[in-house]
């Protein structure tokens, strides 16, 4: 009951606010605070450094660095076979399936809707019907960043303002509309295969949503949409942008080639970055 009461105190709580003293507090290179965060948060979550490009938690400049830090080559494999799709990146499985009439499930008997969640752009939203979706969940201990799961060129970039809810599992089986209420940017990717989108999440301290291409986070009161000026084009498993602070990752695959899943890949299953989530059809 305590937790429940705690979710839904979400409604009324500063939430923006939050989350922008959140991201100063990373951001700042005092060395004193930065070391006091990292040594907390390392102690809070186990955190695994040995794989870290950087290995000394002290070495980092602030917090978000230390929060954002790469990793060692060859720390994530990434699955080659041509028609894979694999995880962008490392966290949870909450959800994953068939796109029906439009319908994602959020949770058990609790469903969202793809237009609401790509900014109510109902065209864009056709292309996705009968396809398929996964929403990853990456947790604060979580490596936080974003990969390709398939070779392709950046098409349309949209932000959609709004909430910052948690993304935790208690909230997203409580908050209806949660991934459509929350604020994300909406990358959709032209591939072999037909478009897919890969659509980062923002959540309760969150501090920004970074891509590689990208000069500064996008923060507005309104949608913006973009069309790139330039060929943006990634390879699979090329780094995408990150989180600073965790979120979540939803991917849309197209209806053209259905996709066959892996049989390692199962809601509530841990994933890791590069990890093959299934095959795309060609038929």
């Amino acid at each position: 009951m305590l937790k429940q009461l705690s979710c839904y105190c979400q409604y009324i709580l500063p939430q923006h606010w939050l989350s922008t003293l959140a991201g100063k507090l990373a951001n700042s290179e005092n060395i004193w605070l930065k070391n006091k965060l990292i040594k907390f948060f390392c102690w809070q979550y186990t955190i695994n450094l040995s794989e870290a490009a950087i290995e000394d938690p002290l070495a980092y400049k602030s917090f978000n660095h230390f929060f954002t830090r790469a990793l060692k080559d060859g720390a994530r494999p990434i699955n080659r076979q041509q028609d894979g799709i694999t995880s962008p990146a490392d966290g949870t499985l909450a959800q994953h399936g068939h796109i029906h009439q439009h319908q994602l499930l959020q949770a058990k008997d609790m469903y969202f809707n793809v237009s609401s969640l790509l900014g109510g752009n109902t065209e864009l939203a056709d292309r996705f019907d009968n396809g398929h979706y996964a929403t990853i969940y990456l947790a604060p201990h979580d490596y936080h960043r974003v990969h390709m799961p398939i070779s392709g060129k950046l098409s349309q970039s949209i932000y959609i303002p709004g909430s910052l809810f948690s993304v935790n599992t208690m909230t997203s089986e409580l908050i209806p509309n949660l991934y459509a209420r929350n604020e994300r940017l909406v990358l959709i990717f032209e591939t072999e295969f037909g478009p897919v989108a890969v659509i980062l999440v923002g959540a309760l301290i969150v501090g920004s949503i970074q891509t590689v291409w990208m000069d500064k986070p996008i923060r507005s009161d309104v949608i913006e949409v973009t069309m790139p000026d330039t060929d943006i084009s990634l390879e699979k498993g090329a780094e995408l942008g990150h989180f600073q602070l965790g979120s979540t990752v939803i991917l849309l695959l197209p209806s053209a080639h259905p996709i066959k899943w892996d049989s390692t890949v199962a809601a509530n299953k841990t994933l890791l970055t590069g990890q093959l989530l299934g095959s795309l059809s060609n038929t």
